[in-house]
C-alpha cells in the first residue's frame, strides 16, 4: 500500500469506524474537563540531567502539560537528541521565547469563549500513521475578524518514573497545525465550524499504545482560548463476537 492510499485508508477508518478498528478503545476528548492553563516545558537536548531533574514541578489538576526537547548544539551527539523534535523551534518562535540552555517553562492563561467547543479525536496505530481529527465551533455571538488558529499535537504520555522523570510528561512526537484561511470577510463571519481530519506519522522510538493528542485554539491576536487531549475509553464489550 503506498503513503497516499495509507492516508485515505486512515480518513475513512477514522470518520466512519472501520471493521477492522472495532473492539479497539475509542480515543476523543469528550466528556473531558477543559483545563485553566497550558503549562509548557522545554528542555534541551544538550542537558542530561534535565529530564530526571527533582526540581520539575508536577501539574495540577487545571493544567495540561507539554514536554518539548529542543535540539541542541550538539545535534545527533546530543543526551536527549533520540527524543528531540525541531517542532519544538517552531513553537518557541510562536511564542517568541528563546531556545533554553537547559531548561524552562512557560505557562499560558486559556480564555475560553462561552459556547465554544474543541473537539480531538484519533484511530488506532496502522502502518507508522494514526488518523486523527480536531474540530472548533464558535457561536454566532463570537465574531471572527480572521480564522482561528490551531495547533494539534500528538504525544507520547510517560508516567512519573518513566527513564528517571519525576513527573508525568506528555512528549511531543509530531505537530500539525490546520489551514484554516478563508480569504472571503463574509465567509469567515459565517463559518461556525473549523474541522480538519488527516493522518500524523509516529516517528521511530514513540511507543503507539502511549500515544494521544493535545490540542488548543488561538484567536487572530494569539490569545490562546481553549485547550484539550484525547482519553482513550475501554472497547465496548458489546462489540465482542461471542
Amino acid at each position: 500500500m503506498t503513503p497516499k492510499l495509507l492516508a485515505h485508508w486512515l480518513l475513512i477508518a477514522l470518520l466512519l469506524g472501520a471493521p477492522q478498528a472495532r473492539g479497539q478503545a475509542v480515543c476523543s476528548s469528550d466528556g473531558q474537563p477543559l483545563p485553566r492553563r497550558l503549562v509548557e516545558r522545554f528542555i534541551n537536548a544538550d542537558c542530561d540531567t534535565c529530564w530526571a531533574d527533582p526540581v520539575t514541578n508536577p501539574t495540577k489538576n487545571d493544567e495540561l502539560a507539554l514536554d518539548w526537547i529542543v535540539p541542541g548544539s550538539q545535534n545527533d551527539e546530543a543526551p536527549l537528541a533520540a527524543a528531540a523534535s525541531r517542532d519544538a523551534w517552531l513553537r518557541l518562535s510562536a511564542l517568541k521565547h528563546a531556545r533554553p540552555t537547559a531548561h524552562d517553562s512557560r505557562v499560558t492563561d486559556l480564555s475560553p469563549w462561552p459556547e465554544t467547543s474543541l473537539r480531538l479525536a484519533h484511530g488506532v496505530a496502522l502502518g507508522g500513521y494514526l488518523g486523527t481529527s480536531i474540530e472548533f465551533r464558535r457561536p454566532k455571538t463570537a465574531r471572527l475578524d480572521a480564522p482561528p488558529q490551531a495547533w494539534l499535537v500528538l504525544v507520547e504520555t510517560l508516567t512519573q518514573g518513566s527513564e528517571g522523570s519525576p513527573v508525568t510528561r506528555n512528549l511531543v512526537r509530531n505537530v500539525f497545525q490546520p489551514s484554516w484561511n478563508m480569504h472571503n470577510s463574509l465567509l469567515i463571519e459565517e463559518q461556525l465550524s473549523f474541522k480538519e481530519t488527516r493522518p500524523l506519522s509516529i516517528p521511530p522510538g514513540a511507543n503507539p499504545q502511549r500515544l494521544r493528542l493535545v490540542g488548543w485554539v488561538q484567536d487572530s491576536q494569539g490569545q490562546t482560548l481553549l485547550a484539550t487531549q484525547t482519553v482513550c475509553e475501554p472497547p465496548d464489550e458489546s462489540e465482542k463476537s461471542p
